[in-house]
């Protein structure tokens, strides 16, 4: 078991002997290596993980721009709508819409004559 201990270690001096520098120099190479390898691996999950955020966060930014742009197309026939059903009641009704008008027109110049 001492042997096997001692080929896992880079140990090859034989049982009883004493580490020697070349033993400890082959110990730290091998560390340098798996430092290395935790180092390409860590690098490797952090880019895959960046990667993964980076489509979440476009998945997201399209979903508001797909919502933005539903909504401001609601808001386009909505205010159609309400501009056909005032011209509509404009022709029916031109006394009324003259004399909504200058109401509008009196309350904006009452507004801008306060400032």
């Amino acid at each position: 078991m001492a042997a096997k201990d001692d080929a896992r270690n880079g140990s090859k001096s034989g049982e009883g002997e004493p580490p020697t520098v070349e033993d400890l120099n082959r110990q730290l190479e091998a560390l340098r290596d798996d430092v290395a390898a935790i180092a390409e691996t860590l690098k490797a999950l952090g880019l895959a993980q960046g990667k993964a955020a980076a489509d979440g966060v476009r998945g997201k930014a399209e979903e508001a721009r797909a919502a933005g742009e539903a909504q401001a197309e609601a808001l386009r026939r909505s205010l159609e709508a309400i501009l056909a059903e005032a011209d509509t009641a404009a022709r029916q009704k031109p006394v009324t819409a003259m004399g909504i008008a200058a109401g509008f027109g009196f309350l904006i110049g009452l507004l801008l004559a306060r400032r």
